[in-house]
């Protein structure tokens, strides 16, 4: 591997000043995640082409486990002292004169270090200045900084993982926990296994190059809940809780753990280097097929089970928490953000003896994960984190870089409450927190970038960046320096028409997710189409919906103005840019769709013509975008569903879940709209 394709995988942030030559512009060093304490003493003399080959090799070196003691490079020094550094991922990098130096007291260490280097060397590259004169001295906030990879509606091309797992390795984070579901190759149940998922030798060679990047992936197989993957098939029927629902197992049949404990067999088969078993647990509400005790015993039955054997297997066994909440009535004081901290401590007050009488039975070897997607900061969040870490239990937790937002995250990719949450992570002393990157509405991988750069950057250095920062220096590790500038910051803007565009064809109340469980959603929930014999009539009823299409076209059209400039600027990552420019041309046809709907329904018929030809040719151009899209998201995900594939009840209602065919689900409303249109010009 090159270091040019190398440092293209670079994705990362943190401003660092550098001087350059006096006939040159200062130039800027973005890392990302900000060093603990670094200097800059000026420049050094080395360029970044003279030290290329010697980062090749100790990179090529290090992802090979060559042994470090027989190191030598003239120009970039290794150097292991065990005794010197507490924190096993701690690193020194100096950079003086014509020479490197990286210390550490762990490999793990100096691969950090030498990450840091090619971002350094990068921006050098960038901005043909010389590598500065600099010390580092760094080393991580947070100890467990694991990435979701959740892959249960579709798969990516396997090539694609390796790029993903080299950008990670760019930004320290140093785990992935995969919710592989059915998209293994399970021997011991073949049955749950889909026709196009990665054999156990496919999973084990993307697990093995993340350890050689020192990211270690742990799988998560959904269990108790989230079965539907499993108990669709009729083969299992008998295994429900619910013999009407697919959704969860039985946990007082002895078949249930037999059936969990293969899966598990095999998954830790495809991801032999694991240090964690998730089970998952989450959202789910059991009976025991109405045994008489109680949802809360009756998870804590299955939970003891499914952690004895992550112990005798050597592993720690991950629980997401939420259900023990709930059933215990504290749930609310989470989620409320209305509650002040006196009624918040109210509710544990009067409910927490409902945890307290189970405590004995919370396994102690489990961690449980506080997700939390919305409300991190709230003070029934800590409060629930604290009531673990009290009673002797390791915590972790889980924020979001996707929710259930279609076509591409929003909210400033979730910054604010990743942020917030890796704060408090830090504060509370937690074991770790996770990025979960749900797969129910299907995004591309690619507009995760953004959400990655803040996890990584406040998981490994706490408070050091603002959001905005974070932004100008994703901007930069992504795309290269000339796209620092707000000039080029067209994310948030894109965020907002695709939040316009969801539901802008639909009526008001209706939602893009539960079209399907309409009997005629062509009828029952698309916008009405003008009738010319009432002209005004239409435009007054979505009078608000057309305005906001002309400010949401205004919109796609500055940032597709803003993707072309970044094209011609950017030095790397170019695929990045075109899915986000895919999307743009996606979400502006519901914007032009209902600006033409108004020229047509205009009462004095002066443009009627023209409207009526504009409308001809919607299918035509619709058929071009779906065509565009799939064509650049198709070079590195499998798009479709094999024709064998089995949906399973979609409780949660996810679009992914909803269709074989990729463009079935993601673009149905429009597809329907296209059709309502021709059936009125027939």
């Amino acid at each position: 591997m090159t270091l040019k394709k190398i440092l293209a995988l670079a994705c990362s942030v943190q401003i660092l000043a550098a001087c350059s030559p006096s006939n040159q512009t200062p130039a800027e060093f973005k890392l990302l995640p900000t060093p603990t304490s670094f200097e800059i003493q000026g420049n050094s003399d080395l360029s970044p082409s003279e030290l290329k080959q010697s980062f090749q090799n100790a990179y090529k070196g290090m992802v090979e486990g060559q042994d470090l003691a027989s190191w030598t490079d003239p120009k970039l020094s290794l150097e292991l002292q065990a005794d010197t550094f507490s924190n096993p991922e701690a690193y020194q990098l100096e950079i003086q004169n014509d020479q490197v130096k990286i210390q550490a007291g762990t490999p793990a260490g100096l691969w950090y270090g030498l990450m840091t280097l090619g971002q350094i060397i990068e921006d050098a590259e960038d901005q043909e200045v010389n590598l500065p004169s600099i010390q580092i001295e760094d080393a991580p906030a947070l100890s467990y900084r694991a990435v979701h990879w959740d892959v249960k509606h579709h798969l990516e091309q396997k090539d694609y993982y390796f790029q993903l797992l080299d950008r990670l390795a760019f930004q320290k984070i140093n785990a992935v926990i995969v919710e592989i579901e059915d998209k293994l190759q399970y021997q011991l149940q073949p049955k749950v296994g889909s026709s196009d998922a990665f054999s156990i030798e496919e999973w084990q060679e993307i697990s093995a190059y993340a350890l050689a990047r020192n990211i270690r992936i742990s799988p998560l197989v959904q269990g108790l809940g989230h079965a539907s993957f499993i108990l669709k098939h009729p083969e299992y029927l008998e295994l429900r809780d619910d013999p009407e629902s697919d959704w969860a197992f039985n946990p007082l049949d002895e078949r249930t753990y037999q059936v969990q404990f293969d899966l598990y067999e095999d998954a830790l088969k495809a991801f032999p280097y694991a240090t964690y078993l998730h089970v998952g647990g989450d959202e789910v509400h059991t009976t025991g097929r109405n045994s008489g005790k109680s949802p809360l015993e009756l998870q804590l039955t299955w939970l003891n089970r499914v952690s004895a054997y992550a112990e005798q297997k050597g592993l720690t066994p991950i629980f997401w928490d939420d259900m023990p909440l709930k059933n215990a009535g504290l749930y609310r004081s989470i989620y409320n953000t209305q509650l002040s901290e006196a009624q918040v401590d109210s509710i544990w007050a009067a409910n927490s003896s409902n945890l307290d009488e189970f405590v004995g039975m919370f396994p102690k070897n489990c961690v449980y994960m506080r997700w939390n997607y919305d409300t991190p900061e709230s003070p029934g969040n800590e409060k629930a984190m604290n009531w673990f870490t009290q009673n002797g239990f390791k915590v972790m937790g889980a924020t979001a870089g996707q929710t259930r937002w279609n076509l591409m995250p929003q909210s400033e990719s979730n910054a604010k409450n990743i942020r917030d949450f890796a704060l408090i992570s830090i504060r509370n002393q937690a074991d770790g927190l996770l990025l979960t990157l749900w797969d129910d509405d299907s995004p591309h991988f690619e507009l995760y970038g953004r959400g990655i750069a803040n996890f990584a950057e406040y998981t490994w250095a706490g408070d050091k960046k603002s959001i905005d920062e974070v932004k100008k220096a994703y901007r930069q590790r992504a795309f290269g320096p000339a796209l620092s500038s707000d000039e080029y910051e067209f994310i948030d803007s894109l965020e907002l028409a695709v939040a316009f565009w969801k539901n802008a064809l639909l009526d008001p109340k209706q939602d893009r997710n539960r079209l399907r469980s309409k009997s005629n959603p062509m009828e029952e929930s698309l916008i009405a189409l003008p009738n010319l014999d009432s002209a005004g009539a239409w435009t007054g009823k979505y009078e608000e919906k057309i305005k906001l299409a002309q400010v949401n076209q205004e919109r796609v059209e500055a940032v597709l103005g803003q993707i072309a400039e970044s094209k011609k600027l950017a030095k790397r990552n170019s695929f990045t840019l075109d899915v986000y420019e895919q999307v743009a041309q996606s979400v502006q046809f519901s914007n032009r769709a209902l600006m033409t709907l108004a020229e047509l329904d205009e009462p004095t018929g002066e443009n009627r013509n023209q409207a009526l030809q504009k409308l001809a040719g919607l299918a035509e151009e619709w058929n071009a975008i779906e065509k565009n899209l799939e064509s650049v998201y198709g070079k590195t995900r499998q798009l479709n569903k094999p024709e064998d594939y089995i949906l399973d009840q979609d409780h949660h209602v996810h679009l992914a879940n909803q269709a074989k065919k990729f463009s079935d689900w993601q673009f149905y409303v429009e597809d329907l709209f296209v059709e309502k249109v021709k059936s009125i010009q027939e």
